[in-house]
């Protein structure tokens, strides 16, 4: 879902542990993140359709090192996690309320979770944790914005909108390790 006013110069495609992600960038920030499709072939697609106008083509040296980091993150590194959370990101085209729900998204550890509710209360807002998926729900930058550390009440998965839906979130979280409380989620496994 590209956004009018925000300019990209370019995208690519990137293999991944889930399989291939694409990255668009401007000038001098990440413009949007896609997670993987069933094949490269949608993955592609996608990016066209949220990028329209633009081709893939080679990505700059700095772009590469993003893309090695989100390759990195799905793959369980901390370490390209806390690299992640300094990348510049053009969230120029979101409402204010959004752009806070994702800046403070960032900041959620690898292998934690939060819930909507919880995430809403952090920004000062009890009460706003509808509003909060929906900022999720819009999230152009996973999992560059770790969206899929925030669960909903009672640490059930809750929805996500990235392709796999439920089950994407889910193994994202299984590569981080994450734990829900006492037993941890993926205990039974």
């Amino acid at each position: 879902m590209h956004r009018t006013g925000s300019p990209s110069l370019g995208f690519a495609l990137f293999p991944t542990p889930l399989g291939p992600c694409g990255l668009a960038w401007s000038q001098r920030a990440i413009t949007g993140c896609q997670l993987p499709e069933a094949t490269p072939t949608l993955t592609l697609q996608r990016m066209e359709e949220r990028f329209p106008g633009l081709g893939a083509v080679s990505a700059p040296p700095w772009v590469q090192v993003v893309m090695a980091d989100v390759a990195g993150l799905l793959a369980g590194d901390a370490d390209a996690h806390a690299r992640l959370g300094t990348v510049e990101l053009d969230m120029s085209f979101a409402p204010p309320f959004h752009r806070e729900v994702w800046e403070a998204a960032r900041h959620i550890p690898m292998g934690e979770t939060l819930s909507y509710g919880e995430l809403a209360a952090l920004l000062g807002q009890p009460g706003a944790a509808r509003a909060v998926g929906q900022a999720l729900g819009a999230n152009p930058f996973a999992p560059i914005v770790p969206c899929h550390r925030v669960l909903a009440k009672g640490q059930s998965a809750g929805g996500f909108s990235a392709p796999g839906g439920v089950d994407t979130k889910l193994r994202m979280l299984q590569v981080e390790h994450a734990r829900f409380g006492a037993p941890g989620l993926f205990d039974a496994l």
